[in-house]
C-alpha cells in the first residue's frame, strides 16, 4: 500500500474536495520513485513510503476501472493502477500476423525442428504470403516446419546455414528456382544479435579466403585478416517461446533457445508464440531470456513438436 501526502500548489488547492480522473500516462507521469507529477492540477504529490514497483505494477496494472485520485487534505492512498500499451497478448494466429504481405523478409528461430514457431509458419503458408525472404538456421523438412512455404514456393530466397534434411530445399537450391545465401552458422547468429543491438557491420576471421569472402570488404587487425559482414533485421521475426506473461517477456525451455532468442531482438514486429501465458510477476526475472521490450504480440498455442530424427533401441 502507498499512502500520498498531498502536497496542493495552484489551481490545484481550489478542487481539494474534488475527484479527478487524470489521463494515464499524460496526466501521471513518474519523475522519480518518491515523486509523481499530477500535471493537470499543477500539484505534487510525494510518496512517503518506498514502493515494491513490481508487486504493485503485478496487483494493480490490468484493473480496468480508471484511476481516481482524490486530492483532500490528509494522506490518501492509491488503489489502482491502469496502464496501456503493456498487454502484447492476442487471440489469433490471424491478428498475430496481422501486416506480413508479399516480399517481406521474416526471420525464424529454432534449430531443425526444434523450438520452431510451427503454428506461425501454418499460419504464413495458410495467408498465402509469397515473394518471402526468411532467414533461419535452415529451412525446415519436407512438409513441416518453413518447409511447407517451399511447397507452393512462397519463399525466394533464404539466408541459412544448413540446406538440412529437406529435399525439396536441396532440389531447388540446386536448380536455381530460390536463392539462398549459405553463411556460417556463427556469423548468422551474429547478424541477428548485430542487427537487434543496430549495429550495422562487424568483422569476424571466419570466411576469409573461402567463397564466402567474395565481394565482402576484409581488413587486417594485429595481423590477422577478418572479413566484414552486415547484420540482418527483418520485417517480421517469428518466434518459439517455451513461457512468456502479458508483457512479452519470454523464457525458452534447453535447447529452444538457440536462435530464438537473437531474431526476437531482430525483427521490427516480434510475434512469438508459447506454450503458456502466465499472469505478471509469475516469471522469475532472472530467469527471462527476451525482455518484452523486444517483443510486439504474444499468443499460446498447441505444438506438434516433430522428432527430426528418431533413434530408438533395437
Amino acid at each position: 500500500m502507498v499512502i500520498v501526502p498531498t502536497l496542493l500548489r495552484g489551481n490545484a488547492a481550489r478542487d481539494a474536495s474534488r475527484h479527478w480522473t487524470p489521463s494515464v500516462p499524460r496526466g501521471i507521469t513518474t519523475r522519480s520513485v518518491g515523486t509523481i507529477k499530477a500535471a493537470r492540477h499543477n500539484a505534487t504529490i510525494e510518496l512517503y513510503q518506498s514502493i515494491d514497483l513490481k508487486n504493485q505494477l503485478n496487483k494493480y496494472i490490468f484493473q480496468r476501472d480508471t484511476p481516481t485520485i482524490r486530492l483532500a487534505s490528509r494522506p490518501q492512498i492509491i488503489k489502482e493502477v491502469h496502464m496501456a500499451g503493456f498487454d502484447k497478448r492476442v487471440s489469433s494466429y490471424e491478428e498475430a500476423l496481422a501486416g506480413l504481405e508479399d516480399g517481406m523478409t521474416v526471420i525464424a528461430g529454432g534449430f531443425g525442428l526444434c523450438g520452431i514457431p510451427e503454428n506461425l509458419i501454418a499460419e504464413i503458408k495458410r495467408k498465402g504470403t509469397r515473394d518471402l525472404t526468411v532467414v533461419s538456421n535452415n529451412c525446415g523438412v519436407d512438409g513441416f516446419g518453413l518447409g511447407v512455404l517451399l511447397t507452393d514456393r512462397q519463399i525466394s530466397k533464404v539466408i541459412a546455414s544448413y540446406v538440412g534434411e529437406n529435399k525439396l530445399f536441396e532440389e531447388q537450391l540446386l536448380k536455381g528456382d530460390i536463392e539462398v545465401i549459405l553463411t556460417p552458422q556463427g556469423t548468422l547468429a551474429e547478424k541477428m544479435r548485430a542487427g537487434g543491438a543496430g549495429i550495422p557491420a562487424f568483422f569476424t576471421a571466419t570466411g576469409v579466403g573461402t567463397p564466402v569472402a567474395e565481394g565482402k570488404e576484409v581488413r587486417e587487425f594485429k595481423g590477422r585478416k577478418y572479413l566484414m559482414e552486415e547484420s540482418i533485421t527483418g520485417d517480421f521475426a517469428i518466434v518459439k517461446g517455451w513461457k512468456a506473461d502479458h508483457f512479452g517477456n519470454v523464457v525458452y525451455r534447453h535447447t529452444a533457445q538457440n536462435f530464438n532468442p537473437l531474431a526476437a531482438t531482430a525483427g521490427k514486429i516480434t510475434v512469438v508464440e508459447v506454450e503458456e501465458i502466465v499472469e505478471p510477476g509469475e516469471l522469475d526475472p532472472s530467469q527471462i531470456h527476451t525482455p518484452g521490450i523486444y517483443v510486439d504480440r504474444v499468443i499460446c498455442g498447441t505444438f506438434e513438436k516433430r522428432i527430426e530424427q528418431r533413434t530408438i533401441r533395437k
